[in-house]
């Protein structure tokens, strides 16, 4: 899908699908999805496909991984693009977004081995980048420090690519302005927006904000990712409320509701187009607490 909405803006990169090694791109019958979408990427989309070994971070034997953390297991994974030494720079693109404008120009920056967003929704108790997507000149000793990082047995159990970026490069990186590149679903749910737009004056205008944003990142805990589907009660819970007489039949004002909503609605259509991918059924919410285990939730 990000390699459909890239073709589709006129993106001028090459474009690198790395996926795992076990897979083949040799159809094998009708229901080959992995082969039959690898081919797609490849033929329509223009993709440049690269098997590689799916990276998991080291850890304790004795740790048990549930929730995000078992999501996020292989995230080091995204670490190989600093291993493709063969291109000047690249733009690492996490798979649960919306693309809306390609982001070519970034290409032109000054050099810097890392250019990242700030994590604007924990700013300013907390000054962090984002990795939902990296401006990165590959290295292969960039790539060995970051695989030694997440290979590292002294590893904090919750550090991920994110932690590990931000302790190598967080004194270093160019900082990208997270308005008009960056934007989460999140923000829609939220009732203060001053830290996505950088002042306590301006207006905020949920349209406005994502006809600007060139990349939509789907981060709104504890919805599911938007290839899953959501639990009706969860849905009514944490759905964005209208502004004026929320819950009633006189209720207004209700654009938050109305942009995220169809963010969702979009992202599973195109899945389906796109894809031939129906929806995964919605989880059990609330989700039923484990003996001797931490509750798990969806990044």
């Amino acid at each position: 899908m990000v390699f459909e909405a890239l073709s589709r803006l006129g993106s001028k990169a090459d474009r690198i699908l790395m996926y795992p090694e076990e897979w083949d791109t040799d159809i094998a019958n009708i229901t080959d999805r992995d082969s039959q979408l690898l081919q797609k990427a490849k033929t329509y989309y223009g993709a440049k496909l690269l098997p590689i070994k799916v990276r998991k971070f080291e850890r304790n034997p004795s740790e048990t991984v549930e929730g995000d953390n078992l999501t996020w297991e292989t995230s080091a994974t995204k670490f190989l693009a600093f291993n493709q030494t063969q291109y000047l720079r690249i733009i690492h693109l996490d798979s649960d977004v919306t693309v809306q404008q390609h982001m070519d120009d970034l290409f032109l920056l000054p050099s810097a081995r890392v250019a990242m967003m700030r994590a604007y929704w924990n700013l300013p108790s907390v000054k962090s980048m984002t990795s939902m997507f990296i401006l990165l000149e590959p290295s292969s000793v960039e790539t060995d420090r970051l695989m030694a990082a997440a290979e590292s047995k002294t590893r904090p159990h919750n550090d991920y690519d994110m932690e590990i970026l931000n302790a190598l490069y967080g004194d270093s990186a160019m900082i990208l302005p997270h308005r008009n590149y960056g934007l989460v679903t999140g923000e829609f749910r939220s009732e203060d927006h001053h830290r996505y737009l950088g002042n306590n004056y301006e207006k905020w205008d949920p349209k406005r904000a994502l006809r600007e944003a060139s990349l939509v990142h789907f981060s709104d805990w504890p919805i599911p990712k938007p290839w899953i589907m959501w639990p009706r009660n969860l849905l009514r819970e944490k759905m964005p409320l209208c502004d004026i007489n929320p819950g009633t039949k006189d209720e207004t004002g209700c654009d938050n509701r109305d942009v995220w909503l169809e963010l969702y609605n979009d992202f599973r259509r195109r899945r389906a187009d796109i894809c031939a991918l129906l929806s995964v059924p919605a989880p059990e919410w609330p989700p039923r607490r484990r003996m001797n285990s931490s509750a798990s939730g969806y990044g």
